[in-house]
């Protein structure tokens, strides 16, 4: 068509913008999963609609498209990133002279209410960390396990990524792989390093030997997210906790905790590995309600009735 530049199949520009995401923005082979499945849900929506090229996509049925996930009750966070992920690929498309426009120019997306993320009391993490049986080498490393989540404020993926090496119990450091593939290397508190070690001495040599993995099952094989969620969430139910307990619920509980303890935003923003602070800030809204609450205890003109 004149006037527009040339344009080809979707799934051929998809392809190279997912090879582009991991290649040169650095982003992780989860992240570019999760972008194929939302790209892929547009691509299904435009193709029902008759349009199989990129370039013939317009705004009004892009507005179309997420009034019909609004349409399908899709949480506020889900659209947003769906939105998110078809702005870059058409940024990249645009970039790449693929298409003279961009459909999802001026396409508002959902107002997303911040919600507060999930924490454990410190007496919720100490029952729950002392669920597993130390006299099983399953146990062991379960207690390892749990301690290092919760210790130093790993998301799951990065645990169960872990390799031996990966560990440095004498200087009680940990260097883990998070999002991008960016390595930091974080604190390992002294009940994690004394887990880790009982683990390592006498739980991990019954269960495999020769796989870098630190965390292992009974074959030898590197223990999985979804294992992990798993047992969490049965350890949970042992210790008595009625809520959801994740992964991500101890890694909440970490950084709040440190934020209550008085660390300041940008130490904890470092140990979890986060680009941006203002993804760190939302534990602050956390840490507030707490000092509130104390305030409220302690202070004479406030916790007095007159």
């Amino acid at each position: 068509m004149a006037g527009r530049a040339e344009s080809e199949p979707f799934d051929r520009h998809l392809d190279a913008y997912l090879d582009y995401l991991g290649a040169e923005a650095g982003r992780s082979d989860r992240t570019r999963a999760a972008y194929r499945t939302d790209l892929l849900d547009f691509l299904r929506f435009a193709a029902r609609k008759g349009v199989r090229d990129p370039g013939a996509v317009t705004r009004p049925l892009v507005t179309l498209y997420f009034v019909s996930l609004r349409r399908r009750r899709l949480a506020p966070s889900t659209v947003a990133r769906r939105l998110a992920a078809l702005r870059g690929f058409y940024r990249f498309l645009l970039r790449e002279r693929h298409v003279a426009s961009d459909p999802t120019e001026d396409v508002s997306s959902p107002r997303r209410g911040q919600a507060l993320p999930r924490v454990l009391s410190p007496e919720e993490v100490a029952r729950l960390l002392a669920q597993p049986d130390p006299r099983e080498p399953e146990g062991l490393r379960d207690r390892a396990m749990l301690e290092l989540l919760y210790s130093s404020g790993l998301r799951v993926s990065e645990l169960v990524g872990l390799d031996v090496g990966d560990v440095d119990l004498e200087s009680e450091l940990l260097r883990v792989v998070g999002k991008g593939d960016k390595a930091r290397v974080v604190p390992v508190g002294s009940y994690a390093v004394r887990a880790l070690q009982a683990y390592l001495a006498l739980g991990r040599p019954r269960l495999a030997r020769r796989s870098p993995a630190l965390f292992v099952g009974r074959a030898g094989r590197r223990l999985t997210r979804q294992w992990v969620w798993a047992s969490l969430r049965r350890y949970a139910r042992a210790a008595g906790i009625s809520r959801v307990v994740t992964p991500h619920v101890l890694r909440h509980s970490f950084a709040t905790h440190l934020l209550e303890g008085g660390a300041d935003l940008r130490s904890v923003q470092e140990l979890l590995g986060h680009a941006n602070i203002a993804t760190t800030q939302v534990y602050t809204h956390v840490a507030r309600q707490h000092v509130r609450q104390v305030f409220d205890r302690a202070h004479p003109r406030d916790a007095w009735e007159p």
